[in-house]
């Protein structure tokens, strides 16, 4: 039977890939730095005892909370939604009532590292000491996505506080910031990259983490510190600093993680280890692939330098190149009993990019829950429930307007 799918550019195993047996996911542990070369050794370690002194500052800070109110065990943390501003919100609202009462919320929830968890229901209001600053895991157990980038976590925070801080001038959401920036150079790996939690919890949450884009968010927050926007006029000029070169390193890493496959650049994983960059799995229904939603947006953010390097340039024509021949088509989303749905139509004549393709064939592939990576989404719902965004129909606008944008402002740059 003929795959359902278009044929796509065929790919050869990059060195990288064990092809053939799964890359489980390495946490960053004393053992594997040691293993490192002797000059590397150094900074790892540093990043190693770090982690260790901001857990034990989490841990202590709760605690001495404990304490204060005679509790002997902690309270747990209400669970909600995740926490997202307006794309383009009015500034006037920072200076409103209700912000003013949710900036009072979310300072409540910065863990004594600097961070923030995901999922917290901030409508109960302020957290109360002695509570769990994270709400995925319950009192007693071992933190769990204590502080994050997962789920815009910590970056949405740290601008909604700046918004709110440039609105005001209230000076405890300005510290705040300061604080969660902080937090998140201190979090940066020296490859370059950020970990999913921090301090690190092990496991895939030690890789670096595209997946739902929490790197590329870090990396437009830094970004706008560094490009002066006025929400972060409270960065000093030496953690400014600090930032500038953690952007660089940053985008570094996304230039050495740009997956190689026959010589030729292509994309990127939703994860990489954090001291080989290589691709890794994640949750049984995240394998090591070519990324075709987090792609796109790592392409976007390398598109808005002005003054893009060579580096930066040959980066991005690459994973337009990728992406152009990884269109699926064929397929056509409906609604079926209630539930989205894709499927097989030669007479559709929408475009779709999957959210995995494989390395070694270039095609889509549908990893199930259970386990499986199925080579159609057809056969992949017949034995699992969906519940991911399998497709993606994002880069096509990235292909679209988004490269025509990125030309314009290469041409411009180039008479400048």
């Amino acid at each position: 039977m003929p795959h359902p799918y278009p044929p796509l550019l065929r790919l050869l195993p990059a060195a990288l890939m064990l092809l053939g047996s799964p890359i489980l996911a390495a946490p960053v542990t004393p053992e594997r730095v040691a293993a490192l070369p002797a000059n590397e050794q150094g900074a790892w370690n540093e990043y190693l005892a770090r982690s260790v002194a901001l857990a034990a500052k989490d841990a202590a800070a709760l605690a001495a909370e404990l304490s204060a109110q005679k509790l002997t065990t902690a309270l747990p943390a209400p669970v909600g939604g995740d926490f997202k501003q307006p794309e383009k919100p009015d500034p006037a609202i920072y200076a409103g009532e209700e912000n003013g009462r949710l900036a009072d919320v979310i300072l409540s929830y910065q863990t004594a590292s600097g961070g923030w968890s995901k999922h917290t229901d901030y409508a109960q209001g302020p957290r109360r000491p002695g509570m769990l600053w994270s709400s995925q895991y319950k009192p007693g157990r071992e933190p769990h996505y204590l502080a994050t980038f997962d789920n815009r976590s910590t970056t949405e925070q740290i601008a909604f506080l700046a918004r709110v801080a440039l609105a005001t001038g209230r000076k405890d959401c300005a510290e705040a910031v300061r604080r969660g920036v902080d937090f998140v150079l201190a979090a940066q790996f020296p490859s370059g990259g950020w970990p999913q939690v921090y301090p690190l919890e092990g496991g895939y949450h030690d890789d670096i983490t595209f997946n739902d884009n929490a790197n590329t968010r870090v990396l437009e927050l830094l970004k706008s510190i560094a490009d002066g926007d006025p929400a972060y006029a409270m960065i000093e000029p030496e953690q400014r600093a600090r930032v500038v070169a953690a952007l660089d390193n940053g985008v570094r890493c996304l230039l050495a993680t740009q997956i190689v496959v026959n010589g030729a650049k292509t994309v990127w994983c939703a994860q990489h280890d954090a001291i080989t960059l290589q691709a890794e799995n994640a949750r049984k229904m995240e394998p090591a692939s070519l990324s075709g939603l987090e792609s796109a947006n790592i392409l976007e953010f390398l598109m808005s330098f002005e003054r893009p390097s060579a580096e930066i340039v040959a980066a991005i024509e690459a994973g337009l190149s990728w992406l152009d021949a990884a269109k699926v088509t064929n397929v056509v989303k409906r609604k079926v009993n209630g539930k989205t749905v894709y499927q097989v139509d030669p007479a559709s004549t929408e475009i779709y990019w999957a959210r995995f393709y494989s390395v070694e064939t270039g095609r889509p592939i549908f990893p199930g829950r259970d386990g499986i990576v199925y080579d159609s989404y057809e056969a992949m719902v017949a034995k699992n429930t969906a519940g991911y965004d399998y497709f993606s129909t994002q880069p096509g606008s990235l292909l679209k307007n988004g490269q025509k944008k990125w030309r314009k402002l290469l041409a411009k740059a180039a008479t400048t």
